[in-house]
């Protein structure tokens, strides 16, 4: 085998540019494969993390109005009474929910002001003591809530940076009053995302479901959302599922117990229209999911067509291996009537034939890494080397190598040691 090995490597160098050449099919159906491979790879990366966020594996529960929000300043849903305690605990004792929150919401509140600064088309929060540490916020100035706040229906508010910097542009906003729907909230602390991603809009859809937070927070115990807003509101749900596999499942389970809550009502949660009332899970995952499948089906078709390099380059193997089988006639010839078998002929073939395309294949994956990293910073797509498929590259590139090898060896091992002397 090392003989053979040595056979080949000599035979390759003795002829540069011709083995070049031929590899070169190989360099570049692997180059492809491998470019394509890894900008799916870091597509689905992408598209997961714009979607779910980094790693937070948030699932919102909110009421929909057939296919839309319900917007609960048109009134409260007939037939909707507010989640239970029991509710509440069931939801936080569910396997795979690491924690969960519940609160109210207005979308697009007005009415926010601070001095002659007005914060329009912000969110308002009524929130629970779970929320910030279920959402991934955290407290960078002043105080969270505490216990007190609830109990004793203390006018505070919470603003994270957006809202901080429309409101108190000179930068001094905590401590200061606030005043939602007239009444004065007094701002205890200052919040922000733990890990904050900025998603790329793909659509429209896209867009409303985090447009919200580029407009800013602002958020009060939900103890004082009757001062301002309406008592007995349905309350949204927002949980944290312990892996992000769970998301699907967590955000189903979720949306069944809070519709006990509809169910149980009069009406069965209809509104006027007699469009269904109902509690739904944002499936983020199932979007991701599907976005994923769609950028797979485009680029399975990218890799068909970059296997056809391959193929082509395998056909130049073969092409250049009968050239070699016939110019080293002689060479044969004499190995045989020496007393070589027809094995050792083969194997000498089919090595330096295996040798030429892994040689193309580990130049195939050198390409391909780079031609995935100028990829990705022509285009602003991610790239993720896939580590598999760079073995995968190069053992099919053996494969090619023994596939389109086999005739000529086959060739060459079958030659009769008198006619291949007499046509040397």
């Amino acid at each position: 085998m090392a003989e053979n090995l040595k056979f080949s490597f000599q035979s390759i160098w003795a002829h540069k540019m011709r083995s070049f050449l031929t590899m070169l099919g190989v360099i570049i159906g692997i180059a492809s494969i491998i470019g394509i491979v890894s900008t799916i790879k870091g597509t689905n990366k992408q598209i997961l993390q714009n979607l779910i966020g980094a790693g937070n594996n948030n699932v919102s529960i909110s009421l929909k109005q057939g296919e839309g929000d319900y917007w609960m300043d048109g009134g409260l849903p007939d037939g909707v009474v507010p989640v239970s305690d029991a509710q509440k605990k069931e939801i936080r004792k569910l396997d795979d929910v690491a924690d969960a929150s519940f609160y109210l919401s207005r979308s697009y509140a007005d009415s926010i002001s601070a001095g002659d600064q007005t914060l329009d088309s912000g969110q308002m929060l009524g929130i629970d003591t779970h929320y910030l540490s279920t959402t991934g916020y955290r407290i960078y100035s002043g105080r969270p809530f505490v216990d007190a706040d609830y109990t004793k229906f203390r006018k505070v508010a919470l603003l994270d940076e957006t809202a901080a910097n429309i409101l108190y542009p000179s930068g001094n906003a905590l401590g200061n009053i606030l005043s939602i729907k007239g009444e004065p909230y007094t701002v205890v602390g200052l919040v922000r995302k733990i890990q904050k991603t900025r998603p790329n809009y793909d659509s429209f859809q896209d867009y409303l479901t985090y447009a919200e937070e580029e407009y800013g927070r602002v958020m009060i115990p939900d103890a004082d959302w009757p001062i301002s807003y309406s008592y007995d509101e349905p309350q949204n749900c927002v949980v944290k599922a312990v892996r992000t596999e769970d998301m699907s499942n967590v955000g189903k389970e979720v949306q069944d117990i809070m519709n006990e809550s509809v169910s149980a009502s009069d009406t069965g949660g209809k509104d006027e229209s007699g469009s269904a009332i109902r509690y739904k899970a944002e499936d983020l995952l199932e979007k991701a999911k599907n976005k994923q499948e769609l950028a797979a089906s485009t680029n399975n078709l990218l890799i068909w067509i970059a296997s056809i390099a391959l193929l082509v380059g395998g056909i130049g193997v073969m092409n250049i291996m009968l050239v070699s089988v016939t110019e080293r006639t002689g060479e044969i010839g004499l190995k045989k009537a020496l007393g070589a078998r027809k094995r050792r002929i083969l194997a000498q073939f089919l090595t330096e034939s295996v040798v030429l395309t892994s040689m193309g294949g580990i130049l195939g994956v050198i390409v391909g890494i780079v031609l995935a990293e100028v990829i990705s910073r022509s285009s602003g797509t991610p790239a993720a080397i896939s580590i598999p498929s760079i073995f995968i590259g190069v053992g099919f590139s053996m494969a090619i190598g023994i596939l389109f090898g086999l005739l000529p060896s086959i060739k060459a091992a079958n030659l009769n040691p008198i006619d291949a002397l007499r046509r040397e």
